[in-house]
């Protein structure tokens, strides 16, 4: 895993399946064994995030998952306006869960703030409830 990683907030998504499902209805239109994400800013830091960053999923109020960050690529939008893809590893690796409020855009995420993967026995468990999951997170029960 690389210093450096991204913060994002899975916007739509209730769990991490929702997120999986969604990169399956559209693998179409990426690279096989890719997925993108599309952000209007290009990070300022991309050669320490291609060096074994990860973008970590915020989905319901905490850090759930992450996928490896592969590549940023140039894409551009209807409205002609470039944009930056985070062009990820398709495989979705659960973490453990770890509390975030709300925030628009994305935030750098330092390997000492992220949270440790789950142990791949683990990567299959039932998901808590979101609220008892963030309330656990919170006072630092995992």
């Amino acid at each position: 895993m690389g210093d450096l990683n991204i913060l994002k907030l899975c916007v739509g998504a209730d769990s991490v399946e929702d997120l999986t499902d969604w990169h399956r209805a559209h693998a179409h239109v990426w690279t096989p064994g890719t997925t993108e994400h599309i952000t209007r800013m290009w990070p300022k830091r991309s050669e320490e995030l291609l060096d074994g960053g990860s973008l970590y999923w915020v989905i319901k109020g905490s850090i759930q998952a992450r996928q490896r960050i592969l590549g940023l690529a140039e894409r551009r939008g209807s409205d002609g306006i470039a944009r930056c893809a985070l062009v990820l590893e398709a495989a979705v690796i659960r973490t453990e869960p770890a509390a975030r409020r709300p925030f628009q855009g994305w935030r750098y995420l330092t390997a000492a703030e992220s949270p440790r993967d789950l142990p791949k026995t683990r990567a299959q468990d039932d998901t808590l409830p979101a609220a008892l999951a963030q309330a656990l997170a919170e006072i630092g029960l995992h």
